[in-house]
């Protein structure tokens, strides 16, 4: 009995299994077999084992577009978390005009990548710029980003702050509105200080939440794409390039699929290596609430 109902289930699960076999497997199993062969536009792919993966790791370009995703990924993440925080909080006490002002914050979330790009590219135009002109008549140093590699790498990190700070502090913000407003009553009652409610109350509760903020965060920042390629496509001279800008310029500028390829399971391996650690945090801490 049990074996027939099993049966009459598989024409419904097939589809579902069809898709993530054709849309997700097939082409992992693709591009892993693609890493370990030499292959190019016009040549016969070649065996070469791990070599793409030793190349890549030993490729100064590699190591510094690692290092300019890294750089970005602790900054643009950690200062996205903490308005988020102070911004749900913010929303939480009552704030006035509260959802017109909602709308405003989500608004971000809702402008395509290219266009918000376009719109920073103008916004800081280091000739006709509005806010280069508004910093110049305050007596204030521009962004010279067009120029200047650190320049450059702090207008991509505020671009990626402003773009996805919406998702940080959605996230955030219901969690803030799901901690029992009994919890703040006899702390009060108790002659805690609002500083002390924060910490004792605010925070601990808050502690999953802005784990997993911090789990998607951290994944969706390495593979920052969009904002670098399209505002300054890993220049001047590769200074900004970030590692999924290099895996592009791999493929698809130089031809070297296999290293493309390897570049590409070698980001896969640092995101799972990330997230297992954030859901092993993740599991102690509720766990450790369980108790």
């Amino acid at each position: 009995m049990r074996s027939r109902s099993i049966a009459s289930l598989v024409p419904l699960l097939a589809p579902v299994h069809i898709l993530i076999l054709s849309v997700i497997v097939l082409p992992s199993i693709y591009v892993v077999w693609l890493s370990l062969n030499a292959s190019s536009f016009g040549q016969e792919p070649t065996f070469v084992g791990l070599r793409n993966y030793i190349d890549t790791i030993s490729d100064p370009a590699f190591r510094s577009a690692l290092w300019n995703t890294v750089v970005l990924v602790v900054v643009a993440v950690h200062v996205e978390l903490v308005i988020g925080l102070g911004m749900a909080l913010l929303f939480a006490s009552g704030l006035p005009f509260r959802r017109v002002l909602l709308v405003a914050v989500l608004a971000p979330y809702a402008v395509s990548e290219v266009i918000a790009v376009v719109m920073w590219r103008f916004l800081f135009d280091p000739d006709v710029g509005p806010v280069t002109q508004a910093l110049l008549s305050l007596g204030l140093p521009t962004l010279d980003w067009s120029f200047e590699p650190s320049h450059a790498m702090i207008l991509i990190a505020l671009l990626t702050i402003w773009l996805h700070l919406p998702f940080t502090f959605i996230i955030l913000y219901a969690a803030r509105l799901a901690i029992p407003a009994d919890l703040y009553e006899a702390a009060r009652i108790d002659g805690a200080t609002p500083w002390q409610a924060f910490r004792r109350v605010t925070l601990p509760l808050l502690g999953p939440a802005v784990i997993v903020a911090l789990l998607f965060r951290y994944i969706f920042a390495f593979r920052i794409f969009s904002e670098v390629w399209l505002l300054t496509q890993g220049g001047p001279a590769r200074s900004t390039e970030v590692v999924a800008v290099y895996l592009y310029q791999e493929a698809f500028s130089y031809n070297a699929f296999g290293s493309a390829a390897a570049t590409a399971w070698i980001m896969v391996l640092a995101s799972l290596l990330l997230a297992s650690g954030y859901v092993f945090i993740l599991r102690r801490q509720v766990a450790a609430n369980a108790r």
